[in-house]
C-alpha cells in the first residue's frame, strides 16, 4: 500500500523514474538533528560556564584574580561616578551598575578579561534617551526610572537573543562599522565634556558635536575656576601615564610596579583633587548653599530602594523608538570587546552565552536601580594586563565597589565635577581609532574604510543613533552588493613546473584577463576552440544568477559562431529583438561570423559554490536555451568540483549532469504562473535545431573488482557523467565532445568489504 501511494505521488509531481541518486531531506535531518535529551542537557549546562572551571580553582588563580579584581576596582569607582554624570544621573547610579555588572557577569561569562559596568557610549546614549523622553513627556518620569527601564527592557531583549541562540546576527556588523561609530561617539563625548572641564555653561552639550565645539570656543571667555581642577587633573592623568610608560621601557625590571602606579592614577588624581576642593571650598559656602566650584555634594550611602523595577506601560511606549539603538550598543560593544580579548589571550568566547550574561546582568541590575551596563574596553584591558586568571575576579571588584558605596560616600561629597570630566576625557580619548588603524582599513578594504568614515562623520554632525544606523545600513548594503555582483571570470590554463625538476609540471587554471594577482607577463592559454570555461566565485543564488547568465550569453554571442545565417532570413521573419546585420554589411558580418569557432561545450567551475537555489537553476536553464539557440545545436554543460550535495541535487533536478537530452528538459523548473498544456521545448520542430543531443553520451563504466589487488571505484558516480571531480578532468571531457566518457582518471582504492554507494 505504501509503495502504491508513493508511486501515485511520484506520478502527480512528475518525479523522474530513473533519477540519479541524490541527498534526501530525511537522511540529512537524521544525520544533523542531535539527540533531544543530550541536546537539552548540553544547552542547560552551557548556560553556566562557571561549572566547567570552578572545581579546578586553586590558590595560584586566586592570587591573579585578587590583584586584577582590586586593580579594576580602583579604576571602576571614579569612572562609574563620572559615567553616571555623563548619563545625567546622580553618581550613585554608576556605582549600582558597577556592582551588579562585575558580580553577576562572572557566573555566566566565557571571557576572563571583560569587565562589565558603565561605559561612555552607553552612558551618552542613556542621556540622549532621557532627554528625548523629557522633551516628549516633561516631568512625567524621573531620570533614574527612565534609565532603569531601559536597562530592564534592553537586558531582556538581549537575554532572549542569547537564549534563542541568535548571536550570529551580530556578525552582520563588521569591525570597521563598529570602530567608526565608536570613534565618532568618543569625539562626541570628549567635545561634550570639555565645557564641564572648563566650567563653561549656557548651551546644550548634548547637541551635535560640531555645534558643541563651536559653542565651547565661543564660551572660552566664560571659563570659571572649575578649569583649575579640570585641566590640572587631565594634565596629571596624562603625565603619570606617559612617565610610567617611558620609565617601563627604560627600566624593564620595574615594569610591573610602574604598571600598577599607572593604573592607580585615576584614583590618585581624584583623591588629590577632592582634598584640594575640600581645602578650598569648606569655608567658602555661599548663603544659597553653593560653592566656588561644582562638586558632587550628597551621595547616598549604600543601595537605595532595592526592589522590583517599576515598569510603566506609558514609559515603554515613549521609549520604543530609542530601544533599538540602545540594544545594538549594548550587545555590539560587548561582543566586539570580548572577541578582541579572546584573540589576544588565545581563547574562544561563545557569543550567545555572552549575550545571556549581558542580558542577565542588566535584568538583575534593574532590581538595584542600575542603568545599562556592558563591556568596557579600558577596564578589560587593565584587567587583562593585571594578570587575571578567571572571571571570578569580578567578585573582588564588587567588594571594592561595596566598600566605596558604604564607607566612602561622605568623602565623595567634595569630588569636583571638573575632575570627573577629566577622568571621562582621559578614558574615552583612547577609543578614537589611531591613524595607523584607519590606514589599515583603507589598505584592506577601501569600501569598508568609507563605511568607517561615514559612521564617524554622521556621528559628529548628527547623533550617535544616526551614526550607528548609517554604519549598519552601509555594511548590509555592501554585503548585498557583493552577493548580487560577485566576481566571475573566463578561465584559461598555464602549465607550471618546479624549477628544481623541470620535467615535473602541472596545469593551473587562471583568468584570461589580468586579475591583479598573477603575473601579467605570463600568457594564459585559452581553452580548446569551442570550449568555454567560466568560474563562479560566489554562491549561485537568486540575487546574482542573472549576472552569470548575462556574462556567459554575452561572451558566447561575442566570440562564438552563430549557427543560423541571418542574411538568408527576410526582415519580416526576423525577431523584433534580433534584427541582425544590415543589408550593406551582410558579407562582412558573415565572414566575421564564419571565422569564429563553433561552440561544443561550456565548463562551469563550481569549486567555490556551496549553495544553488531554484532561481539559479532556472537561470542556468535559460543560459543553456539561449546558447543553444545561438549556435543552433545542443551544447554540453560540464560542472567541475560540485562538492555540495545540495548543489548537486539542485543541478540534477534542473536536468544537468546526467546526460538528459535538452529536448526532454523542462524549459521552466518553477513557473510563476502554472501553464496548461505542454511547455517542453521541441528543438527539432520549433527551432529547427537537430534532435541528436550530445548530453546523452555513451559512458564507459569502470568495473569494480572486489577480489583483485587493484580494487578501485570512481570518486564521482557514473550516473552523473557531466559532474567532474576537478577542473582538469572537466576540460578534458569537454574537449572531446561526442566521445565516450570515461572515469578512469578519477578512481581510488577501496577496501574489499567497503560498500560502493
Amino acid at each position: 500500500m505504501a509503495s502504491t501511494l508513493k508511486h501515485v505521488a511520484g506520478k502527480i509531481v512528475e518525479r523522474p523514474e530513473d533519477e540519479a541518486p541524490v541527498i534526501s531531506t530525511s537522511s540529512y535531518v537524521k544525520d544533523h538533528l542531535p539527540n533531544p535529551k543530550r541536546a537539552t542537557i548540553d544547552y542547560l549546562t552551557s548556560l553556566f560556564p562557571i561549572l566547567g572551571w570552578i572545581t579546578r580553582y586553586n590558590t595560584g588563580w586566586l592570587t591573579g584574580d585578587l590583584i586584577a579584581g582590586f586593580t579594576v576596582g580602583l579604576v571602576l569607582v571614579p569612572q562609574s561616578m563620572s559615567y553616571a554624570q555623563l548619563a545625567t544621573l546622580p553618581p550613585q547610579y554608576g556605582l549600582y551598575s558597577s556592582f551588579v555588572g562585575v558580580l553577576v557577569y562572572c557566573f555566566f561569562a566565557t571571557s576572563k578579561d571583560v569587565s562589565i559596568g558603565p561605559v561612555a557610549v552607553m552612558s551618552l546614549t542613556v542621556s540622549q534617551i532621557i532627554s528625548y523622553v523629557d522633551s516628549k513627556h516633561p516631568n512625567e518620569w524621573s531620570s533614574p526610572q527612565i534609565a532603569t527601564t531601559v536597562a530592564f527592557i534592553c537586558g531582556f531583549i538581549v537575554l532572549g537573543i542569547g537564549l534563542l541562540r541568535l548571536g550570529w546576527i551580530v556578525e552582520f556588523i563588521p569591525l570597521p562599522a563598529v570602530s567608526g561609530f565608536m570613534t565618532g561617539s568618543a569625539i562626541n563625548i570628549v567635545a561634550g565634556q570639555v565645557p564641564g572641564l572648563m566650567g563653561i555653561s549656557g548651551f546644550n552639550t548634548r547637541a551635535a558635536t560640531y555645534e558643541v565645539i563651536i559653542n565651547t570656543l565661543k564660551g572660552l571667555p566664560r571659563t570659571t575656576l572649575d578649569a583649575a581642577w579640570g585641566l590640572t587633573g587631565l594634565a596629571a592623568l596624562y603625565i603619570i601615564r606617559i612617565t610610567c610608560d617611558k620609565l617601563s621601557n627604560r627600566y624593564p625590571r620595574s615594569r610591573r610596579a610602574l604598571f600598577f602606579v599607572s593604573v592607580a592614577r585615576n584614583a590618585f588624581v581624584i583623591v588629590v583633587l577632592t582634598i584640594a576642593a575640600w581645602l578650598y571650598c569648606r569655608h567658602r559656602r555661599s548663603k544659597s548653599g553653593g560653592y566656588p566650584i561644582k562638586i558632587l555634594q550628597n551621595v547616598p550611602r549604600g543601595f537605595q530602594n532595592v526592589g522590583p523595577p517599576v515598569i510603566d506601560t506609558g514609559l515603554l511606549k515613549a521609549l520604543a523608538p530609542q530601544l533599538p539603538v540602545a540594544t545594538i550598543i549594548l550587545l555590539l560593544e560587548h561582543i566586539a570587546i570580548s572577541k578582541s580579548f579572546g584573540r589576544v589571550n588565545n581563547y574562544k568566547i561563545n557569543p550567545n552565552q555572552e549575550l545571556i550574561a549581558i542580558g542577565v546582568t542588566n535584568t538583575v541590575g534593574s532590581v538595584f536601580h542600575a542603568y545599562p551596563a556592558t563591556g568596557s574596553f579600558s577596564r578589560s584591558a587593565l584587567k587583562s594586563k593585571s594578570g587575571v586568571r578567571t572571571p571570578l575576579a569580578g567578585i573582588f571588584t564588587a567588594v571594592v565597589v561595596i566598600v566605596a558605596l558604604y564607607g566612602l560616600t561622605p568623602a565623595f561629597y567634595w569630588i569636583p565635577t571638573a575632575g570627573l570630566s577629566a577622568v571621562i576625557i582621559h578614558a574615552v580619548a583612547d577609543l578614537v581609532a589611531p591613524p595607523s588603524q584607519v590606514y589599515r582599513f583603507w589598505r584592506i578594504s577601501p569600501l569598508e574604510f568609507l563605511i568607517w568614515l561615514a559612521a564617524v562623520l554622521v556621528t559628529v554632525f548628527s547623533t550617535i543613533e544616526n551614526g550607528i544606523y548609517t554604519s549598519i545600513c552601509a555594511s548590509l548594503a555592501l554585503l548585498l552588493l557583493r552577493i548580487a555582483h560577485p566576481r566571475g571570470s573566463f578561465i584559461g590554463k598555464v602549465r607550471v613546473s618546479d624549477p628544481r625538476d623541470p620535467e615535473k609540471s602541472r596545469e593551473v587554471f587562471l583568468p584570461l584577463r589580468a586579475d591583479g594577482v598573477t603575473n601579467s607577463d605570463v600568457k594564459v592559454e585559452p581553452p580548446p576552440p569551442g570550449v568555454i570555461i567560466y568560474r563562479l566565485e560566489e554562491s549561485y543564488l537568486y540575487p546574482n544568477c542573472s549576472i552569470a547568465n548575462s556574462a556567459i550569453v554575452d561572451h558566447v554571442k561575442a566570440h562564438i559562431r552563430r549557427g543560423i545565417d541571418v542574411s538568408k532570413i527576410k526582415q519580416s521573419d526576423r525577431a523584433w529583438n534580433d534584427p541582425g546585420p544590415s543589408h550593406g554589411d551582410l558579407a562582412t558580418a558573415q565572414a566575421v561570423n564564419d571565422a569564429k569557432p563553433d561552440l561544443q561545450a561550456i565548463v562551469l567551475d563550481f569549486s567555490v559554490v556551496p549553495h544553488v537555489d531554484t532561481t539559479a537553476v532556472q537561470a542556468l536553464i535559460d543560459t543553456r536555451n539561449e546558447v543553444q539557440r545561438w549556435v543552433n545545436h545542443p551544447v554540453e554543460f560540464h560542472f567541475a568540483s560540485v562538492l555540495s550535495p545540495w548543489a548537486r541535487r539542485a543541478l540534477i533536478a534542473g536536468g544537468f549532469g546526467t546526460g538528459t537530452p535538452a529536448s526532454d528538459a523542462l524549459p521552466e523548473v518553477a513557473p510563476v504562473v502554472p501553464y496548461r498544456g505542454s511547455l517542453r521545448g521541441d528543438w527539432g520542430k520549433d527551432d529547427k535545431i537537430p534532435v541528436g543531443d550530445v548530453e546523452a553520451p555513451e559512458i564507459t563504466e569502470l568495473q569494480v573488482s572486489r577480489g583483485s589487488s587493484t580494487n578501485a571505484a570512481p570518486l564521482v558516480p557514473l550516473d552523473t557523467p557531466f559532474f567532474h571531480l576537478d577542473l582538469a578532468s572537466a576540460v578534458r571531457a569537454a574537449g572531446a565532445p561526442g566521445k565516450p566518457l570515461s572515469r578512469a582518471e578519477t578512481t581510488v582504492k577501496i577496501a574489499e568489504d567497503a560498500p560502493y554507494l
